[in-house]
């Protein structure tokens, strides 16, 4: 599991940083790409980074900010071209279809694949997508449109099988091992029954990754990022901005900071960086931040940071 920053600035592209989209490299884990929400350009950032959007399998949309989807035409277009045939899952807030859909329509553009659209609205924290692997829960957040944080849990992993042990009892690699993984009691020829318990180690617990679509500090934030194992905040402004940033409705590096903190999560990345911060200034945001949450990281085009479990 690996985050993939394809654009990290904040309301339009500048020299430095292209507008908003991640990609969620979920490869080794389902042979399939998540993207987190897709700005103007990205299909461009993509030509430069390690990824298949053939393979891409899920976008989230945070909000309908023309920083965080005038990319979506674009991108499903060039997914069509490269040999994306598989059916493609857009969520997000209402609305979002109907610029997908209409954008697709004015300008003829065709696509070989399906994509379907799951649009939604709430006040709470809800469970938007679950399968064997994965949950996804959104809530909403504090912005001057409606705006959504995404929580994705990875199930826990069953443990390792006690190889050694087993061989001890006479058993060797083969159908008996598949067994005792899934479960299931074993009996030998002597009448003794191997228990799965014996045999298999402690469960893995999955790992947490949080992603904010733009906001200011609200409670929602605690909850979607609770024990995370990375949560992606936006930094739009450093704390001297602070009351630009609340008149916008943003977060400042402080902010992402202190957000962290309190959830207890475990590394912070920072996000949707403003373009009066290049160079030196970036670097005090960043500064800002790691003196509150000494585990923090600014995001940067093409950064890339792999989510382990904690140990």
């Amino acid at each position: 599991m690996e985050l993939y920053f394809l654009g990290t600035g904040a309301g339009m592209p500048s020299k430095e940083r292209n507008v908003s989209s991640i990609m969620l490299n979920l490869m080794a884990e389902r042979n399939a790409y998540w993207m987190f929400d897709c700005g103007e350009g990205t299909q461009h950032q993509v030509l430069r980074a390690p990824v298949k959007v053939s393979k891409l399998e899920k976008l989230f949309i945070t909000h309908l900010h023309g920083d965080h989807l005038f990319g979506i035409p674009g991108l499903l277009s060039s997914r069509s071209y490269q040999g994306g045939d598989s059916p493609l899952t857009v969520y997000g807030p209402k609305g979002v279809e109907e610029f997908v859909r209409t954008s697709m329509r004015i300008s003829d553009s065709h696509i070989g694949y399906e994509v379907q659209f799951v649009e939604f609205e709430t006040e709470d924290l809800i469970t938007l997508w679950e399968d064997e692997q994965f949950i996804v829960e959104a809530a909403p957040l504090v912005h001057r449109v409606v705006s959504y944080g995404y929580r994705i849990t990875e199930k826990p992993q069953a443990g390792k099988l006690l190889v050694d042990k087993l061989k001890a009892y006479g058993i060797r690699s083969g159908p008996l091992y598949g067994q005792i993984k899934r479960g299931q009691s074993i009996a030998l020829d002597d009448g003794r029954r191997l228990e799965p318990s014996e045999f298999v180690g402690d469960p893995v617990p999955g790992r947490i990754v949080t992603i904010l679509g733009d906001t200011q500090p609200c409670p929602n934030i605690g909850r979607l990022a609770a024990q995370a194992d990375v949560l992606v905040h936006e930094a739009t402004f450093g704390e001297a901005r602070k009351e630009m940033a609340v008149r916008y409705d943003h977060a400042t590096s402080v902010d992402a900071a202190k957000a962290a903190q309190q959830a207890s999560v475990r590394t912070l990345i920072l996000t949707h960086i403003s373009s009066r911060y290049q160079g030196e200034e970036a670097a005090e945001l960043l500064a800002e931040a790691c003196a509150i949450h000494a585990d923090t990281h600014m995001a940067y085009d093409h950064f890339r940071y792999e989510v382990v479990a904690a140990k």
